[in-house]
């Protein structure tokens, strides 16, 4: 007798993906999976609730996936642990919502469904710890992966709905994640990208005498594995052991994701963001002098309710005089059920957008500034993609300091056939706003 087939999309940030790549891991020996929505048994959604368009991007893909008559529609991850009775009621031609920590049980709600229940509602409870060991079937290509080394958020930013839709921060066991990741690269993969909610407080909830640069000590240990990526580290908990720490790992690639939101106290108070405009700065200042060539990404948000004029044109100045080499920006979204849902002064829309396109027209200068340094210099990259033209094929890759996804790229020449996941090195010959240009030269990468 043939499987059912499952078709799986997943929306939001990485985290969302690993929470996907488990679920099909667990349906893996009892289904088959198809990309091709119209030939699935079962459709599973794997929604984010963060912000606005979030939301309405998952609601788009849930009215989408009930459009098709044979499909049995399962919406899990965030919009399901926030929402599930107003999608019931909207929706209810959706068989099934899975909370952010019962998404280890979808083979039995699957079985439910197919014994004839429904629609069927399990939320759970949001601190669940999870169990050692969950398989995986990874959506990343073959050559890296997500490793989520924690869950939950303690941080309680006032505009943020994540801790109460997962929960409290519970930290993985270091044995556990480096049992992980050494399937992983046994398996191929050469880069594995660290996540969590906060990155930085690894380890610190299970009082083991262990933390971040510990569990980074341990991985740069492992054969065969090429870079070691953090994303998601807060600024208010990194310290110069740690900075220096992470200088001497020779995998761990010298890429700091730090998102500040705001270089206003004012602004940062309200926020509930455990720093300040000096303490941002002493972290960047560490950075530049222990690793001068270090990249360092962040991630600001406008619009906050009561952000003023001169609250913005601090912002603006600040990312002038300790400029990031990536820098990414958000607008305020105004989530019922945050602290900051309840402030009054809030910005208009289109005020917010004029700031964002402004702070963002800067950035680009920024960053078109800080690539050139880069000119007749050599990189290594990895290829991620093959474009070819009629004229010639140019090969997509990445440098050590872009994440996948999220920061710019390398358009690479080569007289040779390269495949995705091959490492080479490039020699840079010209740059745009975000990305690089670059040949292929024969060195060992």
């Amino acid at each position: 007798m043939d499987k059912k087939r499952i078709y799986m999309e997943s929306l939001g940030c990485s985290k969302n993906q690993v929470d996907a790549e488990q679920m099909l891991g667990i349906l893996s020996s009892d289904y088959d999976f198809t990309t091709i929505q119209e030939e699935a048994d079962y459709i599973i959604v794997n929604t984010c609730a963060f912000i606005h368009d979030a939301k309405v991007e998952s609601v788009d893909a849930i009215i989408a996936a009930v459009g098709n008559p044979r499909a049995g529609v399962i919406v899990t991850g965030c919009l399901a642990q926030r929402y599930q009775a107003e999608l019931l009621e909207a929706i209810p031609e959706v068989r099934a919502f899975v909370g952010t920590t019962q998404f280890l049980e979808i083979a039995e709600v699957i079985r439910r469904l197919e014994r004839g229940e429904g629609p069927i509602v399990e939320t759970g409870d949001i601190d669940r710890v999870f169990p050692p060991q969950v398989p995986r079937k990874t959506l990343s290509p073959p050559y890296y992966a997500y490793v989520k080394i924690a869950e939950g958020c303690d941080n309680r930013c006032t505009y943020c709905i994540i801790p109460q839709l997962r929960g409290r921060y519970r930290s993985r066991p270091l044995e556990e994640i480096l049992k992980e990741v050494g399937e992983l690269v046994s398996s191929g993969v050469r880069e594995i990208i660290l996540i969590a909610q906060d990155t930085s407080r690894y380890g610190l909830d299970l009082n083991r005498g262990y933390g971040l640069l510990e569990l980074l000590q341990a991985l740069d240990s492992v054969a065969s594995l090429k870079w070691i990526r953090i994303q998601y580290m807060y600024p208010d908990i990194l310290d110069r052991r740690l900075i220096e720490g992470i200088s001497r790992l020779e995998k761990v690639v010298q890429y700091f994701d730090i998102p500040i939101q705001h270089s206003s106290d004012r602004i940062l108070k309200k926020m509930n963001r455990h720093t300040s405009q000096a303490q941002i700065i002493r972290v960047y200042d560490m950075i530049r002098e222990l690793m001068p060539g270090a990249v360092i990404r962040t991630t600001v948000m406008v619009g906050f309710p009561g952000e003023t004029e001169e609250d913005f044109g601090g912002l603006y100045e600040f990312i002038q005089a300790h400029p990031f080499d990536r820098l990414g920006a958000f607008k305020y979204s105004d989530e019922e059920g945050t602290p900051a849902h309840k402030l009054g002064d809030k910005v208009p829309g289109e005020t917010a957008l004029k700031r964002y396109e402004r702070l963002m027209a800067r950035q680009s200068e920024i960053s078109e500034r800080l690539l050139s340094r880069w000119l007749d210099r050599t990189l290594v990259c990895v290829v991620d993609e093959v474009a070819p033209t009629q004229e010639e094929t140019t090969y997509i890759g990445r440098t050590p300091y872009d994440t996948p996804e999220v920061d710019g790229v390398v358009y690479i020449s080569s007289d040779t056939a390269l495949k995705p996941g091959d490492f080479v090195t490039v020699r840079i010959t010209d740059h745009m706003e975000y990305d690089l240009i670059g040949v292929r030269i024969n060195e060992p990468a």
